[in-house]
């Protein structure tokens, strides 16, 4: 009969332990399917942006926290220009890096949206984090747009706002 106990006790505590969360701020297939060789494209202007995003934010003092999920919206502004990014890399709040999104130019067609998600579990970048973004689009074509949406709900309340990046060059 103890034994039996026992049992059901591990497998009561096994059931009640939270599993681990994979992260999905990393979509590999994203970027791999967007790929593209610019080294052929002339007439290309060069453009680098930072975004500033908060993965947490303090709640009632410094010692207190309040973890956020965080999206990272990349728009292409042209209805005529395909556009291309050439950096996506995610800092922590003292400027180390975090992590790189892609290896690799990619593309993003006349007004497309994509977007980098970081988890609310996901707590890497704290309260000061952020995103440099390096870009080339035609010339005479508009800026893409870079923004952060943080959220957050818990019981009946909930928190959100967002971020634009700024040209930095």
């Amino acid at each position: 009969m103890k034994k039996h106990f026992l049992f059901i006790l591990i497998l009561v505590f096994i059931s009640s332990c939270e599993k681990s969360k994979s992260i999905s701020s990393i979509n590999p297939e994203n970027w791999s399917k967007r790929k593209i060789n610019i080294s052929q494209k002339d007439s290309l202007e060069y453009g680098k942006s930072y975004l500033s995003i908060y993965s947490q934010i303090y709640s009632m003092s410094e010692h207190k926290t309040h973890n956020l999920t965080a999206m990272i919206s990349l728009r292409n502004t042209s209805d005529t220009d395909t556009i291309y990014i050439t950096r996506a890399e995610y800092f922590d709040t003292d400027g180390k890096s975090i992590r790189k999104y892609f290896d690799h130019p990619i593309f993003m067609k006349p007004l497309e949206t994509t977007e980098i998600i970081i988890d609310e579990v996901d707590t890497s970048g704290g309260t000061g984090s952020n995103f440099l973004f390096e870009w080339k689009v035609p010339k005479n074509s508009p800026e893409p747009l870079f923004e952060g949406v943080m959220n957050s709900t818990m019981g009946q309340q909930g928190l959100s706002f967002t971020t634009q990046a700024k040209r930095i060059k």
